[in-house]
């Protein structure tokens, strides 16, 4: 199976949060003094942000997960840990952010410098002093940091680019970005050269320049899925301006002018709306020139205007057809910048106190989010910790829940990572 450089799946993973400390002033006249546990710092977030000279997702094959560090821990006379600074992930414009697990669209990243925060770092835990009280002086109770977010991301890239270069396989298109620009793309004599997008910059002159992306060749059914064709069309969707490559040596070129229209129109009505310019490629070859009369009347009739003869090997009349290209851009009104450079982050919407139990061979598991994390964050070695963890237990019924499930003296309760054993004297 060929896999597309404009895909990849990652692994991402917040810090944690930094732990609360349990400690109490030590001074030379204050044999007892007060809790002064600060709190933990917080876990570093997981960001992605545009980088304008990226323009593919290939880095993304070499590494797949990326974790933020964790948050640093609250040290005594109430000092707070420090927290972690964000990891910046950066991706192409054009990119779009999938959750892998769920589907849903998180992001659509296109502007320079956008960001969008994929994870949330966790949030430090309390250290001791929050926990004093009048009838507790002396708290040996803190939590631990936060457990960060774990997420699996699918990167879909959208090539943005001034001016696509369309047409059937072997019509001359990399042949001709690789002329006007110092893109390198596969070439050879035969369909299906290009099996990826590339992308070049063409420049006209000291103050103009053109970003044109060579779209591999499509063929009858591609808005079908047929052949490569739906990997490929959806790369057309952010051009602005199209150049229509037609191949000089094929049997009807005007018959493949039409069939390529129709599969743009079919996957997307907007792609047939856009403008076009038509290159009459492959002109240095006699035969092919000899043609050019009646090809470029042929097209006229259907009024197409702005048809050109070139030869992207000699770079006959390509000039022609980029300084075209860019008239009809600015023409064009710009287009539609996000509402905001952060788009927010996706949060799921059930309540995460929701909880379901599960029968397992030596007691039950408890599925709750909320309760995993608060599991996570005790201290399991100080009494009051333990207490304040059952405290959690009973408020959320998950206590009631298991009884009524017929929990058992020395059943094992696994919540998370953690398995703890029932024992009646300590739930009552």
């Amino acid at each position: 199976m060929t896999q597309f450089i404009d895909e990849a799946q990652i692994d991402v993973r917040s810090g944690r949060g930094g732990d609360g400390m349990v400690h109490f002033r030590r001074e030379k006249y204050v044999p007892k003094g007060g809790p002064d546990g600060g709190d933990g710092g917080r876990g570093g977030d997981v960001v992605l942000e545009v980088n304008p000279h990226l323009n593919t997702l290939a880095t993304f094959r070499h590494r797949r997960r990326f974790a933020a560090e964790a948050g640093g821990r609250g040290g005594t006379n109430r000092m707070t840990g420090k927290s972690a600074e964000p990891l910046i992930i950066p991706v192409p414009p054009g990119t779009l952010v999938y959750d892998a697990d769920t589907g849903e669209l998180l992001g659509d990243l296109t502007e320079p410098g956008q960001r969008l925060v994929v994870a949330k770092g966790g949030r430090g835990g309390r250290g001791n002093v929050h926990f004093a009280s009048s009838r507790n002086r002396v708290p040996r109770l803190a939590e631990k940091g936060e457990p960060g977010e774990a997420r699996n991301l699918r990167l879909e890239l959208k090539l943005i680019a001034d001016v696509g270069l369309v047409g059937v396989p072997n019509a001359g298109k990399s042949t001709l970005l690789s002329r006007v620009t110092n893109a390198r793309p596969k070439i050879a004599n035969y369909p299906f050269t290009t099996l990826t997008p590339n992308l070049g910059v063409a420049q006209l002159d000291t103050d103009k320049t053109l970003v044109l992306a060579d779209i591999p060749g499509l063929i009858e059914g591609a808005h079908q899925g047929v052949g490569l064709g739906h990997d490929f069309l959806r790369h057309i969707q952010r051009t602005r301006v199209l150049v229509h490559l037609l191949d000089g040596l094929s049997d009807d070129p005007v018959a493949d002018f039409a069939q390529i229209n129709t599969e743009l129109a079919l996957f997307d009505p907007d792609l047939a709306a856009k403008p076009q310019i038509v290159a009459f490629n492959k002109m240095d070859l006699p035969e092919v020139a000899a043609r050019w009369p009646e090809v470029q009347a042929a097209l006229r009739a259907r009024g197409y205007e702005d048809v050109f003869p070139i030869s992207a090997v000699t770079g006959q009349g390509v000039k022609e057809v980029l300084w075209r290209a860019a008239q009809v851009l600015e023409s064009l009104p710009p287009p539609a910048k996000p509402e905001t450079d952060d788009v927010p982050v996706y949060r799921p919407e059930e309540d995460p106190r929701e909880f379901t139990l599960e029968r397992v061979s030596d007691g039950f598991r408890v599925h709750c989010k909320a309760l995993e994390r608060a599991a996570a964050m005790t201290y399991w070695e100080y009494g009051q910790s333990v207490r304040r963890f059952h405290r959690i237990l009973e408020a959320l019924g998950v206590e009631q829940a298991l009884r009524e499930a017929g929990v058992q003296e020395g059943d094992t309760v696994y919540i998370g990572d953690y398995a703890l054993e029932w024992r009646e004297e300590v739930a009552q």
